[in-house]
């Protein structure tokens, strides 16, 4: 056990696990299960806990620490950072802000305008609040005064956050239960199926919201005709298209965004998790007819705004983020990288009856299984961090700053446990 670190008043910081965990119960909202292990330091693709064991991360808290835990100039930037000045509201211009927006739109589309705050949530809360404005200004044959064109459609099994709007965009039930009724204006329809969405288009459609691929879903990559078919859809519709690229989003897949995998670009994307590299950033980027709608200079009020998004730390880290993607050839390392993963676990699946499919692209992938009993944590047991995605998804989002030894470590873990159910 490691010993007590410091006294500060009568807080007493400690690093032994039952010590955290028992104040944490005693103060905390125990709102999500978690398994009985603190973690107090990382590194790279490394994790320990408070009683000093060590663990491979092949999860890297839901792909937020994009850069992996402690990246050095991720730690420089955000010390220096911290030494010059954190945050002045956005009545005022900051050079981070600008720095992370500009890096953003670098690589999306060439007249991107961003909107920073504080999570994916926020980020598609944001895009959906455009749909609004904008149906209200393309009502088509609908009446302004009731609300013109609002409807917003998205998928089953998506996953857009647990906000009042997105958990409407949210297809999945258990995400909902409880909190009905919902606020009105959204349907699912299925994954990868244009049909689907054409059944929905009326005169109250304004928009398309669809992850590039599934995340919560179990990492669930769409047919290539897929999303392209959905542009042509929306542009002969007049309907807004939105990519959710919370997961997907800042190299995850092996391009800086998922949806440039094909030829493709939406109106709106929104970014989360790895963004802000383990920081509480979210962004959504749009195309400057669609941007306009929250202009104050052009709307003549603020239509949408933030206290603390695109604070001067998480910008500064935001920027810093895409400089090292760019810098390293992280972009690149995580598709060729990926390629490797998911060929080595399909000739695992081959000789595996367990396992049901293998998907994904770049350092993104997911393993369906037949059974997945305990899982995650058998993986913990044995010194490794993945996910469960339905139940029966492995779902593996590793730092991209991960090696070919390290993932293989990682695997040479899984795999056995995959074999052994």
């Amino acid at each position: 056990m490691l010993s007590a670190l410091a006294t500060i008043g009568d807080l007493t910081t400690v690093t032994d696990t039952k010590t955290i965990i028992d104040r944490h119960d005693q103060h905390m909202i125990r709102h999500v299960p978690r398994y009985p292990i603190a973690m107090v330091r990382g590194q790279g693709c490394k994790l320990w806990d408070a009683d000093g064991r060590q663990y491979v991360d092949l999860f890297a808290g839901f792909g937020a620490p994009i850069l992996g835990h402690c990246h050095p100039d991720l730690v420089k930037t955000i010390a220096d950072q911290a030494a010059k000045l954190w945050h002045v509201g956005n009545l005022l211009h900051t050079e981070p802000q600008t720095l992370a927006a500009r890096a953003i739109a670098k690589h999306a589309f060439a007249d991107a305008r961003l909107f920073f705050s504080h999570s994916g949530a926020d980020a598609n809360e944001a895009a959906i609040k455009l749909t609004r404005l904008y149906g209200k200004a393309h009502p088509g044959n609908t009446d302004p005064a009731k609300g013109g064109r609002f409807k917003v459609i998205s998928a089953t099994q998506s996953f857009h956050g647990r906000s009042f709007a997105t958990m409407g965009a949210t297809g999945q039930p258990a995400v909902r239960a409880g909190f009905e009724p919902l606020l009105p204006g959204f349907v699912n329809v299925a994954y990868n199926s244009i049909p689907a969405i054409e059944a929905e288009i009326d005169d109250t459609a304004v928009a398309v919201l669809v992850e590039p691929m599934q995340g919560e879903g179990g990492v669930i990559v769409p047919d290539d005709g897929y999303l392209p078919a959905v542009r042509r859809l929306c542009d002969n519709r007049d309907l807004l298209l939105i990519f959710d690229e919370v997961w997907t989003g800042c190299g995850r897949t092996g391009k800086y965004f998922g949806h440039q995998h094909w030829p493709v670009e939406p109106d709106v994307f929104t970014l989360g998790k790895g963004v802000g590299g383990g920081l509480a950033v979210g962004a959504m980027c749009a195309k400057a007819r669609v941007a306009d709608l929250f202009d104050f200079y052009k709307q003549g009020a603020a239509k949408h705004v933030t206290t603390l998004g695109g604070n001067c730390l998480s910008m500064a880290v935001t920027a810093k983020i895409f400089e090292v993607l760019e810098r390293d050839g992280l972009v690149d390392h995580a598709a060729q990288l990926g390629d490797y993963a998911v060929q080595r676990l399909r000739d695992f699946a081959n000789t595996c009856p367990n396992v049901v499919a293998v998907r994904g692209k770049g350092l993104f992938i997911g393993i369906e299984l037949q059974a997945a009993p305990d899982l995650a944590k058998r993986c913990l047991d044995h010194g490794l961090l993945i996910n469960m995605a339905q139940q029966k998804v492995v779902r593996l989002a590793p730092p991209l700053v991960i090696t070919r030894a390290e993932l293989d470590r990682g695997l040479d873990i899984l795999e056995p446990l995959l074999r052994n159910v």
